[in-house]
């Protein structure tokens, strides 16, 4: 898989073996800048993945797997994307995530590139899909500004059921409909 955007240097590929350790490296690696898992679910309490855990685990998914690559400004790394179904084997309700790793790389239009290349990458994939989505938290404004200036609509917002930092935070879920997909500009 490799999606390119039109109007940016945006790419979203998988990757080689020989490229996962450079992409631990910046995601996990001992000089990694861990801030992105303050707001990536910090209150599941992911563990900072080793090497051995990472290419055997959630790397390995970056060499193959359909629904997961990782995002590049020309030949930069910047973070990842995936998609799961939510209901498992029904295959009906798939929802997606992104990761873009280094803060000097956040606020710069990156994710609404990557998320619009993603989310028509996915229902193209998935042609008997009828809505994509994500879920985050009242504590990560950027991925509710995104979801905002996307066009996706907030579908649910569960009040007080995320637990971190010694306080509860909302759980937020946004989507957008294969009908409402030309909302999303070609990028």
């Amino acid at each position: 898989m490799q999606l390119k955007s039109e109007t940016s240097p945006i790419t979203i590929k998988n990757i080689t073996k020989t490229e996962l350790k450079e992409l631990w490296e910046l995601s996990y690696g001992p000089k990694a800048d861990l801030t992105w898992k303050n707001f990536d679910g910090p209150y599941f309490k992911d563990p900072i993945l080793t090497w051995e855990e990472y290419q055997k685990g959630f790397g390995k998914r970056l060499i193959t797997d359909e629904n997961a690559g990782v995002i590049f400004y020309g030949a930069e790394m910047l973070g990842v994307v995936t998609a799961y179904f939510e209901d498992g084997s029904l295959k009906r309700w798939l929802e997606f995530g992104i990761s873009i790793y280094q803060p000097k790389n956040w606020n710069k239009g990156v994710g609404q590139v990557a998320v619009t290349l993603w989310i028509n990458y996915l229902f193209a994939l998935y042609p008997k899909i009828e809505r994509i989505g994500y879920t985050t938290w009242s504590g990560n404004g950027a991925m509710i500004a995104l979801g905002e200036k996307l066009g996706l609509k907030k579908e649910a917002q569960i009040r007080k059921v995320r637990y971190w930092q010694g306080q509860y935070w909302d759980s937020i879920k946004y989507g957008i409909l294969r009908t409402e997909l030309q909302s999303l500009e070609r990028v």
